[in-house]
């Protein structure tokens, strides 16, 4: 299929610099990355991540988002009397 693609600066950069490591064409370097990207891959890399018991809450955590809302209107009204 042959179609008209406009590619960002920093992404011709990369396809050229493919080109240059790999000694391949413009249309190989630009098929083999869509296929990178779009391929799915079996991760070698362990994604999981440690957890932590950190106990019971110390306070009312049930309204928390009213808080961090109070908390952050209060900044915000203090840089609109700072004129910031």
């Amino acid at each position: 299929m042959r179609t008209t693609v406009t590619l960002d600066p920093d992404v011709e950069a990369l396809v050229k610099r493919q080109m240059r490591e790999r000694g391949v064409t413009f249309k190989q370097a630009v098929n083999d990355a869509i296929r990178g990207g779009t391929t799915r891959r079996s991760s070698t890399v362990d994604s999981s991540f440690p957890t932590y018991n950190l106990g019971e809450p110390t306070g009312d955590v049930t309204k928390a988002l009213r808080l961090a809302d109070e908390l952050e209107n209060q900044e915000l009204s203090a840089k609109i009397t700072r004129g910031a």
